[in-house]
């Protein structure tokens, strides 16, 4: 027995020893931070001050701190045994297989954790493989962040099998990794059967070809996912034309980030088939893509025939304009008022003055963005 209760377990009899345990389970702060300063100094590593004054926070907060696997070690009985926190972040700390192992076990015993960012913390394929396997016998877990951890195709397989079992998990950030087009191809049939995430971040990855394709048709399937990121990676129009054909069918899609996805002219068109028909879609971010100005219009013209329409934001920044987009925004929004599109808003030279003389032209703003939304 260990704490402020020490002296009197020892002096006490059976039912003294009973009232001393009830004390340190009252006084579960100090016992805790006793935990961790044993645990550090058995495995000589050196403690950190915040976490000894953690208390009862829901939150640790340990990101950037250079933990390594031993610190991680270190913390695992204190995180085992705590029932406060419910958010662990544990971003950048250089965890890699043996620290996300580690983990793994807490995650395995502890109830109370529900929020765990271990972005940028080089776990691989054989720490994400621990993880998932505490995952699948967790239900606490809704949020995950795992970004920046050099996660493969092979990792792949172990994040699929993670999203047919695990139907507690809300939140799945995978953005930064190198999960490629065979990666798609493993992810988009278990994204198909998934019945608990609603947002999934798959930003920066390489996601291309049949790899983008199969994850648009898991998109078509899922009834559950509200938020997708899919920016920066190789969709291009094949990719796009599979997310339109997505749209079609799916009713339940909110969000949706295309931004830099080496999308054309003719990718936008067969985006816009399903444009025409979804009824959910509140916001789209198709910016920094070669689209030019047919795509725009093409779009536009999509979004306009469809009177049942949700779509609320419309992102086409860093796409080129001329007066006949302009003119058609207009359109769009006033047929659609709930509707904001931004674009570009330098004015070409040659466009004639949109102002009478005795009204000047107001000057372009400095964000380079306009909402289109009335006044």
């Amino acid at each position: 027995m260990k704490g402020p209760c020490k002296s009197s377990a020892k002096n006490e009899d059976q039912q003294g020893e009973v009232a001393a345990t009830a004390c340190t389970h009252s006084l579960g702060e100090p016992v805790t931070a006793a935990l961790y300063l044993e645990s550090c100094q058995a495995l000589s590593v050196v403690p950190a001050s915040c976490l000894l004054r953690q208390g009862s926070a829901s939150e640790l907060n340990l990101r950037h701190r250079g933990l390594g696997p031993q610190g991680a070690r270190a913390l695992a009985p204190m995180l085992t045994s705590n029932v406060y926190i419910k958010r662990l972040d544990l971003r950048d700390n250089g965890l890699c297989v043996a620290g996300a192992e580690a983990l793994a076990d807490v995650l395995c015993k502890n109830s109370i954790i529900s929020d765990v960012d271990l972005s940028e913390n080089q776990i691989g394929a054989a720490g994400l493989q621990a993880l998932c396997a505490a995952l699948a016998v967790n239900p606490a877990v809704q949020k995950m962040q795992l970004g920046g951890n050099r996660l493969e195709e092979k990792a792949a397989q172990h994040l699929a099998a993670l999203l047919l079992r695990h139907t507690s998990l809300q939140s799945l950030d995978l953005s930064y990794n190198q999960l490629n087009d065979l990666a798609g191809e493993t992810l988009g049939p278990a994204l198909a059967e998934n019945t608990g995430l609603t947002e999934l971040n798959l930003s920066w990855n390489h996601l291309r070809g049949p790899g983008a394709i199969a994850l648009a048709k898991g998109l078509e399937a899922n009834i559950f996912l509200k938020v997708l990121d899919i920016s920066h990676n190789g969709f291009g129009d094949s990719g796009a034309s599979s997310i339109g054909e997505a749209l079609k069918a799916n009713n339940v899609l909110e969000e949706l980030n295309m931004r830099n996805n080496r999308i054309s002219m003719t990718g936008a068109l067969r985006l816009g088939l399903g444009l025409q028909v979804n009824q959910t879609l509140r916001i789209l971010i198709i910016s920094k893509n070669p689209i030019r100005i047919e795509g725009y219009v093409s779009l536009l013209k999509s979004i306009r025939n469809n009177r049942s329409s949700a779509l609320e934001l419309l992102d086409l920044s860093e796409v080129q304009v001329n007066r006949e987009c302009d003119d058609l925004t207009n359109s769009v929004t006033a047929i659609l008022p709930g509707l904001c599109i931004k674009n570009n808003t330098s004015r070409r030279k040659d466009w004639p003055p949109a102002s009478t003389p005795s009204q000047p032209a107001p000057a372009p703003t400095d964000s380079g963005l306009v909402s289109s939304m009335p006044l």
